[in-house]
């Protein structure tokens, strides 16, 4: 389907404008084409919101605490990377710790000065510009947020001390699902599409309630493979958050009440009503997720 709104139509195009629209990126006509876009197209709708919850999660990480000393072992390191011996430059001796630009501008090493030049006329050496295009603060918080993605699991365990290795899969194919290109296998907001998809690809699917008028609106549903096992999973959308309700089927289980297994910046609330056991997992507070859980509860009794 073709559009004249001047945006592109390809779905890589259209998927690069909702990225600009949630960085803030587009003006304000721009920004409203997109919207109208992603009203009118659930797909779009669900790319939108994956984006802003992962925007959200990322946001949350805890913050490194990045001592001077490992600025300058990174800076050094940009430094030796790249840096060329200028013309006429003398070879720095070996065994001479290396100084940042700007740490000895006062001593007149910064800049250098050529002959019958002003000091503003001086330009910067070409250590200090390549030094400005080095930027160890984007290393580094990519460093940062690859080990925290990465770990996944590993991290859910260590932060809750919760060991049910069923918990941290959950945990993991969450946060999965936020950087994947889709976090959803079907896209519908129809529980009667979503529950025979899930049926004919691993022969279960849990009550899909719609929740919409709630403020819980399903978006569609996945396969989970836990322990070797694919195990249905449904995706509501909360304004911009994400709900991946993961629901285990259980022969003679008992029913337990909610229980709370947050940790690592996500909320997870773990409860059996005897036919499946549940594990809902969002970035939302956990009143919000609390809210959900006893409305989704009282909408399968």
């Amino acid at each position: 389907m073709t559009h004249d709104d001047g945006l592109p139509n390809d779905p890589e195009g259209i998927r690069l404008m909702i990225h600009a629209l949630v960085d803030g990126e587009l003006d304000a006509a721009a920004a409203l084409a997109v919207e109208r876009r992603i009203a009118a197209d659930p797909r779009l709708a669900a790319e939108h919101a994956r984006i802003v919850a992962l925007q959200g999660a990322v946001s949350r990480l805890p913050r490194p605490d990045v001592s001077d000393a490992f600025r300058a072992r990174i800076a050094s390191i940009g430094m030796a990377g790249t840096e060329r011996q200028a013309p006429g430059e003398a070879e720095p001796q070996r065994g001479t710790p290396s100084t940042l630009p700007g740490l000895i501008a006062g001593a007149g090493g910064g800049q250098r000065r050529e002959a019958g030049t002003r000091p503003s006329e001086a330009r910067p050496s070409p250590r200090a510009r390549r030094f400005g295009s080095f930027d160890w603060r984007a290393m580094a918080a990519s460093i940062m947020i690859s080990a925290v993605l990465a770990s996944g699991a590993t991290q859910w365990v260590m932060q809750s001390g919760v060991d049910d290795g069923f918990a941290a899969a959950v945990a993991s194919g969450h946060r999965r699902s936020l950087l994947a290109a889709s976090p959803i296998d079907i896209v519908s907001s129809d529980r009667h599409t979503v529950k025979p998809w899930l049926d004919a690809r691993i022969g279960v699917s849990p009550p899909a309630p719609d929740l919409a008028q709630d403020g819980y609106a399903l978006i569609g549903g996945r396969v989970e493979v836990i322990s070797g096992r694919p195990v249905p999973a449904l995706v509501y959308r909360h304004r911009e958050h994400l709900i991946t309700l993961v629901a285990e089927p259980q022969q003679g289980g008992k029913t337990t009440q909610p229980g709370d297994l947050s940790s690592g910046g996500f909320s997870m609330v773990h409860w059996s009503d005897g036919a499946f056991s549940y594990w809902a997992i969002s970035d939302m507070e956990r009143p919000e997720l609390d809210d959900f859980v006893a409305r989704f509860r009282k909408a399968v009794v």
